[in-house]
């Protein structure tokens, strides 16, 4: 990331900025380096003291992520002087074996694979904080009529509880989509033979991967990068999901819409004392508009030269961890913003207007009129209630047209009557929220 402290502070939550600082990298590095040398004790390559040795010296504080950057830039990477100073840590003829066998983009790689997965553990338990406030939510609200918004006009009554379900879904279909994300360990050597193990190579990726928990990989996959850029793919489908919940919030909040509200103790203005901005919410959509152009990186990285990158990888890791980075602070903003969220139902049904019950009519009058007069009729109808500032019901009351009952008129402008299936789709949302939690 290159965000300074200042902003990351500002966009990301206490949880998710340790899992992808500079530390993170350096010990999943370390802990490669360790699990490497086990795997190949275990597999008879090197001497088991040796390992031992190996895995006593992998100490995060012996290594500064400033110094191994500088010096990195020879190299084009941190790996080579991260290994250089671990052989200097690993006392005996111990030293000889650390990295046998690997290359740098191995240790990048794999690293990168376990940084993932501890952010995306932040991420994840973000996402069900936001589950869990949609679910609240969803239930509580469920009976709340408010107007649908269809290109932002009004369109046919819906209720705050099937949006928020809809929001439910949405998180549940993100955090799936994440946490099947494959991860896997990285091991090739220089050109993906791993010929300096001889007949042992794939043994000890196979044990690799065990060490570490991570997936074993049918070969190495130096230059095939699906993996990380369906990785920034789920992560931009995760923030876009997070930021539709804002936008909505942030446009149900607006002073003229009133519907809802954030918290009260934020948002405030340094110029306005009357404001009460969307602070979470807004936070949420800038964090998403980062996460999609840290993914269009990995997922330009793609096409990769031959065995080996001449740049292209190198552009992955400050996405891959600022992608991680920022859903994770979308998650958390969104997550603030709907468990203090103030619903006001009360106004959503004050903000419908008459007309957005004209499908009902229509629909109605189809049967006797045909589908198309009775859209007309309705459509003329709620142009001259607009022009006269009259009512829809009492304009359709007055025309003779209209051979319906007083009181079915009256049903058919409810919009308690015209939810459908609204509350079947809440309970669907909220049957799937409890069957996976």
């Amino acid at each position: 990331m290159t965000s300074s402290d200042l902003f990351r502070s500002l966009l990301l939550p206490d949880s998710i900025r340790p899992a992808v600082a500079d530390r993170a990298w350096i010990a999943a590095m370390l802990e490669f380096e360790a699990a490497l040398a086990a795997a190949e004790a275990r597999a008879g390559v090197i001497p088991g003291h040796a390992a031992a040795a190996i895995a006593a010296a992998c100490d995060l504080e012996r290594f500064d992520p400033e110094t191994l950057g500088r010096e990195g830039r020879a190299a084009g990477n941190p790996a080579v002087p991260l290994m250089r100073a671990l052989t200097e840590a690993v006392e005996g003829d111990a030293a000889r074996f650390v990295h046998w066998g690997a290359t740098s983009q191995d240790v990048m790689d794999t690293a990168a694979m376990l940084v993932a997965r501890r952010a995306l553990g932040v991420i994840a338990a973000e996402l069900d904080g936001v589950a869990s406030a949609c679910a609240r939510l969803a239930e509580e609200h469920r009976g709340a009529v408010m107007p649908g918004r269809t290109l932002l006009q009004q369109a046919p009554p819906i209720t705050f509880g099937l949006k928020a379900a809809g929001w439910l879904v949405s998180v549940l279909d993100a955090r799936e989509g994440l946490v099947s994300v494959p991860l896997a360990v990285q091991l090739g050597g220089a050109a993906g033979t791993l010929a300096v193990l001889g007949g042992a190579g794939a043994r000890v990726l196979a044990l690799l991967a065990e060490e570490l928990e991570l997936e074993e990989p049918v070969l190495p996959w130096h230059t095939a990068r699906r993996r990380v850029a369906e990785l920034g793919a789920e992560l931009a489908l995760a923030a876009g999901a997070l930021e539709k919940i804002a936008l909505d919030v942030a446009l149900l909040a607006q002073t003229d819409v009133g519907e809802v509200a954030e918290r009260a103790d934020r948002g405030g203005s340094s110029t306005l004392p009357h404001k009460r901005n969307p602070v979470g919410s807004v936070l949420a959509i800038a964090c998403a508009r980062r996460v999609r152009s840290e993914a269009s990186i990995l997922l330009a990285a793609m096409a990769q030269e031959h065995e080996r990158a001449a740049g292209v990888w190198q552009a992955e890791w400050e996405a891959l961890g600022g992608g991680l980075a920022y859903t994770g602070g979308a998650a958390a903003a969104v997550r603030e913003a709907l468990e203090g969220l103030e619903v006001r139902p009360e106004r959503m049904r004050e903000n419908l207007d008459g007309l957005v019950l004209a499908e009902a009519v229509s629909t109605a009058l189809a049967g006797r009129l045909g589908r198309l007069e009775a859209h007309e009729l309705v459509e003329e109808a709620s142009r001259r209630a607009v022009a006269a500032g009259r009512s829809l019901g009492d304009e359709l009351a007055d025309d003779p047209r209209v051979e319906l009952p007083a009181a079915e008129l009256a049903r058919l402008l409810d919009p308690d009557s015209y939810l459908g299936s609204a509350d079947a789709f809440v309970q669907r949302a909220l049957d799937r929220y409890r069957e996976e939690r």
